[in-house]
């Protein structure tokens, strides 16, 4: 997948992917190759949920998480989209497998 790589310097995070482009915070992270795969991975599971519902569930699930673990870096890292991402950004071919809607069979945090 080929995604428009913006530089955006005050961004929050490292990285962000906003159909359909990924947004870093620095220019040498467009050499970091995982990052930009786990960004890349958002992107496709963006298009699984034809774009806006993605948003829609990503919120919902954050804040669902941050009720049951009640800080913020165990609710991201706990919601379901970021696990398939993060479980498979170092794999650069996870993408070219197929498998569409990883993130439904993720595993929950133990």
């Amino acid at each position: 997948m080929k995604a428009p790589i913006l530089v955006v310097k005050h961004l929050p995070a490292s990285g962000m992917a906003i159909f359909p482009f990924i947004l870093l915070k620095s220019e040498r992270l467009k050499n970091d190759k995982e990052i930009v795969n786990h960004e890349k991975i958002h992107l496709r599971q963006q298009l699984e949920l034809l774009i806006l519902p993605f948003y829609l569930f990503y919120v919902l699930n954050y804040l669902f998480n941050r009720l049951k673990y009640g800080e913020h870096y165990l609710a991201y890292r706990n919601i379901i989209f970021e696990k398939e991402a993060y479980d498979h950004e170092k794999d650069l071919n996870y993408l070219k497998k197929g498998n569409w809607f990883g993130w439904l069979r993720i595993s929950k945090t133990p």
